[in-house]
């Protein structure tokens, strides 16, 4: 059972989210559009079923019948799978893996991706959308909510099929403040694997899991894709990700409509650990909500969302970071002793090497404002110590009055930043990162450039998008790439200001 949000995480809530009428036009709109409010997938015939299905429990997609499981899900039969390959579709070592990663997240072109819901799921996606947005009503507490439906889809790229893949709503505010049909989506490839046998193992050229982030708040539809590739060339664990236009297929008789610019972004819980740590069989975490602070008193398991290793977890190693940080005696008594028990569980370098960078380029919805999107790693090749990943950077690269101060002005509430940045030592050590970060890595005419290339890349794409399916415009795209720029140049200087 997950753990109601306490009033002063609502109250943060409250304050980071618009206002209440965006989830009433979220509700208005999906009782109101109809199937062909969503975009298609090329390539290949459509899978369309009669809406009207079996109120059985029954699960055999082997019978040319379409049954119903228990969660309302069609299942159609599987007839074959022409277009697998080990190549394309099977599971992969590391190394072939790694080699795809150019092909699945290119830097120099946007993708198309074409999925193919059958009518009857996507009536029921709808359906289940409007009892949860129903259900959040005004509490903003979106950790109490199941995850939304997973239906079946068949998805094309290239001219080639991927069969049954698992497709569902995603996210917090981007899925339920999003005044928009352009909503964001997870694609697991190998959900259905078990009611289809011939799927078993199947993988996106070796990638289980991806995600369809819509650029909620984006105008300029970079920011995403732009801060996933900085803190990776900072030397931090960060999934990689590109664009891609996505069209969906509903099986209403429409066929492919274009749902917008998407940025695809790899799954940390699954090819981040392989690709970028040497173990990936360590303990990972994904905390939210008041646990997610490390704040006295908030340690609940339930809330820092263990992703690997659940049979048998004691959460040792994060219940000994959550001693170590608030361990305030011998804070104040005795910091060298304090500081040896915090490192041998924490890696307190990259944690300033994130904070430095994350406070540099300004993000409001991260630690620091908000107890979520980040992941901790229990590495192996590290001592056992949990590392710091970012994830979810829809909301950087611009101004908020939640965003922390260069100078890490916080109080106990955020803990990881009160008493590793009220250390002398390490408050050198995080100046020093800031100063190396603004130097290296978050030059503006250098990501300039980069911000005019990329915005000369997916212009089009943007302008293509439909009304009521995209949350910019060719004005506010253009004037949106101009202060991205702005804002980057004003943080450089700003930060030289304090570091030097």
């Amino acid at each position: 059972m997950k753990k109601k949000l306490t009033e002063t995480s609502r109250q943060r809530i409250d304050a980071a989210n618009p206002s209440e009428h965006r989830r009433r036009l979220l509700l208005a709109m999906v009782g109101a559009l109809g199937s062909s409010a969503l975009v298609a997938c090329g390539g290949g015939g459509s899978e369309s079923v009669d809406s009207e299905t079996t109120d059985s429990d029954s699960t055999d997609p082997s019978s040319s019948t379409p049954t119903v499981n228990s969660d309302g899900v069609t299942l159609s039969a599987l007839a074959d799978t022409p277009q697998w390959t080990a190549a394309t579709h099977g599971k992969l070592g590391t190394t072939a893996l790694a080699a795809n990663v150019a092909t699945v997240f290119p830097s120099d072109k946007v993708r198309r991706i074409d999925i193919k819901i059958e009518n009857a799921n996507w009536l029921l996606m709808r359906s289940n959308l409007a009892v949860l947005a129903a259900t959040l009503g005004n509490s903003r507490d979106f950790t109490s909510l199941d995850d939304p439906v997973t239906v079946p889809c068949s998805v094309w790229c290239d001219g080639i099929e991927w069969y049954k893949v698992g497709v569902r709503y995603k996210g917090n505010s981007s899925l339920y403040n999003a005044n928009s049909g352009k909503l964001p989506l997870k694609l697991k490839f190998n959900e259905f694997e078990d009611d289809y046998p011939a799927i078993t193992g199947q993988r996106f050229y070796g990638f289980k899991t991806l995600h369809l982030k819509n650029g909620y708040q984006d105008a300029s539809a970079l920011r995403e894709h732009l801060v996933d590739d900085i803190f990776r060339d900072w030397g931090l664990a960060s999934s990689h990700s590109a664009f891609y236009q996505i069209y969906l297929d509903v099986g209403d008789g429409s066929g492919a409509l274009y749902w917008g610019l998407y940025t695809l972004v790899e799954d940390v819980e699954d090819t981040v650990l392989k690709l970028q740590f040497t173990d990936d069989d360590g303990n990972l975490y994904k905390p939210d909500d008041d646990a997610g602070s490390f704040a006295t008193g908030t340690f609940d398991t339930d809330e820092l969302a263990l992703k690997t290793n659940e049979e048998g977890a004691t959460y040792a190693d994060v219940q000994a970071l959550y001693t170590a940080i608030n361990n305030t005696a011998t804070y104040n008594s005795n910091r060298t002793a304090w500081k040896a028990a915090l490192e041998a569980v924490f890696d307190v370098p990259k944690f300033l090497r994130w904070l430095a960078a994350n406070t540099v380029i300004q993000n409001w919805d991260s630690y620091g404002a908000m107890p979520h999107n980040y992941y901790l790693y229990a590495n192996a090749d590290n001592g056992g110590r949990l590392e710091w990943l970012p994830w979810d950077n829809n909301e950087a690269l611009s101004s908020n009055p939640q965003c922390l101060p260069l100078n890490l002005a916080s109080s106990t509430a955020w803990p990881l930043v009160y008493y590793i940045g009220g250390d002398s030592d390490y408050r050198t050590l995080y100046t020093s990162y800031v100063r190396e970060f603004v130097r290296s890595h978050f030059d503006s005419s250098t990501l300039g450039a980069v911000i005019d290339a990329r915005a000369a890349l997916i212009r089009s794409a943007v302008a293509s998008e439909r009304s009521g399916y995209t949350f910019t415009s060719a004005s506010a795209f253009t004037n949106a790439v101009a202060a991205l720029k702005m804002h980057i140049a004003s943080r450089q200087q700003a930060a030289l200001a304090f570091a030097g």
